[in-house]
């Protein structure tokens, strides 16, 4: 993926209704009414949004061993920008068009200032995708998902089928058909088939 190839829609919309944009057994991407998004767009198609509002993130990277669950799952509510690559096509029947007290209750005195932000985000994002190897997984087929975190970095969330790669500054998790693997500054678990064993780690995730 090349930041260059793609470019923001000068439209912003705005979400009708509560949007569920990912939903597994693993996990739930949310998005509250209201919530701005701007379109990414690829060859004058969508390819993915960046939202801003109220969000919310709840995924499971627990872990079961035969001594226990090991780990804990993220529960993030989101009121900074994230971006999303993937399937558009549902979540643009549940949108509208943005008008300026839209943007006044998001914090925005004009459009510039979204789209200013917007494009901020989409350029820390593709200067990093070689990050849980987005170019070889596939995106076009599944989702990826950005979010900002406290140590102004970017976490990432990979979702294809039953595959999901979840990275943070705390952790990584890989997850697909029973198999799991989390990655902490202190230890690797590795559980397949009902069995499971640890790697101490002596390095940061």
């Amino acid at each position: 993926m090349i930041w260059q190839t793609y470019q923001l829609d000068n439209k912003t919309l705005k979400a009708n209704e509560p949007i569920t944009l990912w939903k597994t057994e693993n996990g739930i991407i949310e998005i509250s009414k209201g919530t701005l998004a701007k379109p990414i767009m690829l060859d004058d198609q969508r390819k993915g949004y960046v939202f801003h509002g109220q969000s919310k993130l709840l995924l499971d990277t627990i872990v079961e061993t035969e001594k226990g669950a090991v780990g804990k799952p993220v529960e993030k509510e989101m009121t900074e920008p994230f971006l999303m690559l993937g399937d558009t096509e549902t979540i643009q029947e549940h949108l509208s068009t943005a008008d300026k007290q839209d943007l006044e209750i998001a914090g925005y005195e004009n459009e510039q200032q979204l789209t200013a932000r917007a494009k901020e985000l989409c350029d820390r994002f593709f200067r990093r995708t070689s990050v849980c190897g987005h170019g070889t997984f596939g995106w076009n087929h599944g989702f990826i998902f950005a979010f900002p975190n406290n140590a102004n970095k970017l976490d990432v969330l990979i979702a294809k089928d039953t595959n999901l790669i979840y990275r943070a500054t705390d952790r990584v998790f890989l997850s697909n058909k029973g198999k799991a693997i989390l990655k902490t500054p202190g230890e690797v678990i590795i559980a397949h088939s009902g069995r499971s064993f640890v790697v101490k780690r002596s390095c940061c995730v």
